[in-house]
């Protein structure tokens, strides 16, 4: 029988793509796979870990007993790497590394959303603060020890980049790294990720993907809870347009139909955008290889300028009307106080975490054991905080 054949991954991509053959490698040297490429493997560990299956129960916007349709932060993951992936696929990128990097993007973040994250952030303050992005690196680097061989998941330098720098770079200049987080220098003293270049086009794409659905999805969200209403989002000029077209074809349709159309069709539009003002980027650019986009000294995966702005006016109107809708401030007020409450008693009194947490607090520093509390709180679900802050205040029962 002839031996099983895979497809060529380095099969029309630009030449500024992540080339499979070509990866920086490992930190842990491990002998290659015959039947997936480098990034598929990154990919396939990525989704494996536990760290994936936890974004399940923890916050995009509404915690997780709200209701069912909401998104989480794996349902929100999902739909970044689908649309990073048609993005990678429209510019002859490494799909697989985009895949792989929006699937892991939020690793780091802690439950409740962006106010679980400020409010471990100002209690280990006096320690270094708290940073998501920085604790995503942590995450697939220490936390997930999985394997007997190494420690993490041990993923390419490629894909390690896109992670730590999908935002740009992490500082202005070669060798200025002082005022980075912590959990990133305690790294790079390792592996240097080169965090003064921006990162591939693939992890561009990556994030580029996360705006796009962050906000039309939190739109979404939004209307279907009630917090925001159709007539109030049509003052936002890119929604209007996209409403008047709705109506124009269709006429009177059912609200959820509406809500769908509406989100699809700025997803689409989105998309477009980005696709041909990159292609616009890199032909005045030209990049031969990938280090060419890294040292382009700008994002070569952007919105237009215009869109860029109506974009952000999308942004402000979400956080005016939905992120500090009463309701969702309710939300965030207890959300706060469960992280704060946490951190507080587990660094007190460690004896209250579990047996193999406290194990690792032996001999550590008052800055190690900030840092270890922080990262047992930015690994719970929202469902385990809770309940891990009722088993520990609520005086009325002694459950264990």
């Amino acid at each position: 029988m002839a031996d099983f054949e895979i497809f060529n991954p380095e099969q029309n991509l630009a030449p500024y793509a992540l080339i499979p053959g070509k990866s920086r490698g490992r930190l842990h040297n491990e002998t290659e796979s015959h039947r997936r490429s480098e990034y598929q493997r990154d990919r396939d560990r990525i989704i494996h870990s536990g760290a994936f299956r936890k974004l399940k129960h923890k916050t995009q916007v509404f915690v997780h007993h709200v209701g069912d349709y909401y998104r989480t932060r794996l349902t929100h993951s999902i739909e970044v790497a689908q649309i990073g992936r048609s993005i990678a696929r429209n510019l002859g990128l490494n799909e697989d590394v985009t895949e792989a990097l929006a699937l892991a993007h939020d690793f780091g973040h802690t439950p409740f959303g962006h106010v679980g994250e400020e409010a471990l952030d100002e209690a280990i303050k006096p320690y270094g603060g708290f940073d998501h992005n920085a604790q995503s690196l942590r995450v697939v680097t220490i936390l997930e020890n999985r394997y007997a061989d190494f420690p993490g998941l041990n993923l390419t330098w490629d894909t390690l980049e896109g992670l730590a720098k999908h935002n740009g770079p992490l500082v202005a200049y070669e060798g200025d790294t002082k005022e980075l987080h912590v959990n990133f220098n305690r790294y790079l003293e390792q592996h240097d990720l080169e965090p003064h270049t921006y990162a591939s086009a693939e992890a561009q794409a990556a994030a580029i993907a996360d705006d796009i659905a962050y906000n039309s999805h939190d739109l979404a969200d939004g209307l279907r809870a009630g917090l925001i209403t159709l007539e109030q989002v049509a003052e936002v000029p890119l929604v209007r347009k996209k409403l008047k077209d709705i109506v124009d074809n269709y006429g009177k349709i059912e609200k959820g139909q509406m809500h769908h159309e509406l989100t699809r069709r700025l997803i689409a539009q989105m998309v477009n955008d980005v696709t041909i003002h990159s292609q616009i980027n890199l032909k005045a650019l030209a990049p031969e290889t990938v280090d060419d986009i890294r040292g382009a000294g700008k994002a070569m995966i952007d919105f237009s300028e215009n869109m860029r702005n109506q974009d952000n006016i999308l942004k402000k109107f979400l956080m005016k009307n939905m992120y500090r809708h009463y309701k969702v401030n309710r939300m965030s007020s207890k959300a706060r106080r469960v992280v704060t409450d946490l951190f507080n008693l587990y660094l007190v009194e460690p004896e209250c975490l579990p047996t193999e947490w406290q194990k690792s607090l032996e001999n550590a520093t008052a800055s190690e054991r900030a840092r270890r509390v922080a990262d047992f709180i930015a690994g719970m679900t929202d469902r385990f905080a809770l309940l891990e802050h009722q088993r520990l205040f609520d005086t009325s029962t002694f459950e264990l």
